[in-house]
């Protein structure tokens, strides 16, 4: 009889030593002539839990964690006398952070091994692909447009239009482009697809060039990431090898093939136009809009680009309907959202769920706090770039329209925590100053604005004149919000101002209840 194990390959899990503890039981293994197989798969995205050890029982997997290499010989012998172990935690499935998630994008990951096509196709796989070559492109687009898909890297523009968009134009050449430069802080679902379940963004893009007549797909990942490049490389080859990528996909009339490319370490390049440059092998810019990407991107012909979480939501969509994706979620925020749990937080990783969840319940429930066991002071949704909210916001629905009414936003889906030890006069500085250095230069609100913003900030804690540098700063960040040319210089002031408006007392000021008094 042979013990069939399951270790995370991913690159979170090998910083804690998932590689040495996989080393650990084949040589325990060895020592007590005890057969093993060992299925290295994705995260499950219980990061306080890896390297969590998975064992293949006649009633599912039974979860095991954290395992240290230490652990490796008594865990082994638990194994083979009946499974009961101090790291037991259970049957995988029942475990209740992970029990508490609705994962249809990530439905995979932690599941199934990342680089097996087969084992892919046995878990529902490329079902999407199968129904999308039977409707045809226009069915495609409105099947998409349908499931109110908006775009998971932040802009949370609709999926639909976008991609209706492109197919309406006429072009002898048109292009698939994926958004992989996750750059925000907080964020790591791109990575956890990529690495953990890599043939479903591959079948995301496959079925977008379907849609709009595209027959070349790029996927700009962050140099960063040379555990999710190798895990593409891995999976396109496979990819290629079974006919879901080439000149017939899967035995169709369609043709489409596509390929990695690894940036730099620009920050602005996650913005799209950016990204464009960067591909075309040019010094990444914002590009002035219009023209739209989805009229003239790349290499100047119409190109559809989305981040890795909106091509990897496609599949389902298009395997169960838009309609099964539009139950899921709120207003005009449909479906799941992954989001990512990190900073000073007890419980971190990644919880899928439909949108409308509060705050207040994944940082205190779900994410059972901060990791100090101080109390929470303010938390960061949205990347380097999102407000400060703090605790008399924990109320806010996980909604687009919900974060923007209180003058945040939800980004990429990246929640980080700070426990009351912050000091937030020196986290809105420090917003400046990443602007400052990350700025692609082009526009003088963001290159000259960040610049000053750090100076503004500097006289206002040394307490000179604070009310004309406090009025000045809000001018400054009403002119980046409203003049840069992107994101990049146009969200700066959403940290700076949040910090300033809730956070008053760290900027030398009355605290908003010694204000009241």
């Amino acid at each position: 009889m042979t013990l069939r194990l399951f270790i995370s390959r991913d690159a979170a899990a090998i910083a804690v030593g998932a590689e040495e503890v996989t080393a650990a039981i084949r040589a325990a293994a060895a020592r007590q002539n005890v057969a093993v197989e060992i299925v290295r798969t994705g995260s499950r995205g219980l990061y306080w839990l890896e390297p969590m050890v998975e064992a293949s029982t006649p009633g599912g997997r039974v979860a095991y964690g954290p395992v240290a290499p230490r652990d490796a010989e008594d865990l082994l012998g638990a194994l083979i006398g009946g499974g009961f172990h101090a790291l037991r935690l259970g049957p995988t499935e029942e475990i209740p952070w992970l029990k508490r998630q609705t994962r249809l994008t990530f439905a995979r990951c932690g599941l199934v091994d990342p680089r097996s096509l087969d084992d892919y196709r046995a878990h529902a796989g490329a079902k999407g692909l199968e129904r999308a070559l039977a409707l045809g492109p226009a069915a495609i687009v409105e099947e998409v447009a349908q499931s109110g898909l908006r775009g998971r890297g932040g802009a949370g523009f609709p999926t639909g239009v976008k991609w209706r968009t492109a197919a309406q134009i006429e072009a002898p050449q048109k292009y698939i482009v994926c958004n992989a430069d996750e750059g925000d802080s907080g964020t790591f679902a791109d990575r956890m697809i990529m690495e953990g379940d890599p043939f479903v963004l591959i079948e995301g893009m496959v079925i977008a060039s379907i849609a709009v007549g595209a027959t070349k797909g790029y996927v700009y990942i962050r140099s960063e990431y040379p555990h999710a490049a190798a895990a593409m490389e891995a999976a396109i080859a496979a990819a290629r090898r079974s006919g879901l990528l080439g000149s017939r996909i899967a035995g169709s009339s369609f043709a489409f093939d596509m390929e990695v490319r690894v940036g730099a370490g620009a920050y602005v390049c996650g913005e799209e136009t950016s990204l464009l440059d960067s591909l075309e092998g040019k010094r990444g810019q914002v590009r002035v809009k219009p023209p739209l990407p989805a009229h003239k991107g790349l290499f100047g012909r119409p190109t559809v680009i989305n981040n890795v979480l909106s091509f990897a939501s496609v599949p389902i969509i298009l395997d169960r309907g838009g309609a099964f994706y539009r139950d899921f979620g709120m207003g005009s925020s449909r479906g799941t959202m992954p989001i990512q749990l990190a900073g000073n937080i007890k419980h971190g990783g990644l919880f899928e769920t439909a949108f409308g969840i509060t705050l207040g319940e994944l940082v205190e429930d779900i994410g059972s706090g901060t990791r100090s066991g101080r109390p929470v002071r303010a938390v960061q949704v949205g990347g380097p770039l999102g407000a400060y909210f703090p605790r008399t916001l924990f109320d806010t629905p996980f909604d687009y329209e919900a974060f923007a009414a209180r003058d945040g936003l939800i980004g990429h889906g990246g929640v980080v925590v700070f426990d009351d030890t912050v000091d937030m006069a020196k986290q809105a500085r420090f917003a400046m100053e990443f602007c400052a250095f990350e700025s692609c230069g082009k526009c003088t609100p963001c290159r000259v604005g960040s610049t000053r913003g750090m100076e503004v900030i500097d006289r206002i804690v040394r307490g000179e004149n604070r009310a004309a540098n406090t009025a000045l700063l809000e001018d400054l960040c009403n002119t980046m919000k409203f003049g840069s040319l992107c994101a990049l210089g146009g969200f700066t002031p959403y940290p700076v101002m949040s910090a300033l408006n809730y956070f008053p007392e760290d900027f030398g000021a009355p605290s908003r209840l010694q204000a009241a008094e």
